[in-house]
């Protein structure tokens, strides 16, 4: 069985490459968000196995939702997409709940690495 995926990224071209690298590999995207409150809402209705989040997003920052559905959804798997020099900010979102992170530009092979860990 497909495991499901949320794809969460203000930029559609992000979103875009992160899905095809999923669908390529056999996971199910079921949704994707372009914003933090976004991203909340989808995980709340779709319940996937997995969530991409994005850390810098309009509205909500990837670190506040990552908060919010941890805090609703205590076994919620999400892994960080950063970019360079955010450091700092994928350890605060890994204190917030987040269980691994990749770095952009990624390379696919990193992703499904990660996906696959989460994932068991």
């Amino acid at each position: 069985m497909s495991k499901n995926i949320l794809v969460c990224d203000d930029a559609i071209f992000m979103r875009t490459m992160v899905t095809d690298i999923l669908s390529q590999a056999g996971y199910e995207v079921v949704g994707e968000a372009a914003t933090g409150a976004q991203a909340i809402e989808q995980y709340r209705a779709l319940k996937p196995d997995l969530v991409t989040m994005d850390i810098v997003m309009p509205d909500m920052s990837g670190i506040e939702a990552v908060r919010a559905i941890c805090k609703e959804f205590p076994d919620a798997k999400i892994l960080m997409c950063s970019a360079m020099g955010q450091q700092g900010l994928v350890v605060e979102a890994i204190q917030a709940g987040a269980k691994d992170f990749v770095v952009k530009p990624f390379q696919p092979s990193r992703v499904l690495e990660a996906v696959q860990r989460l994932l068991g």
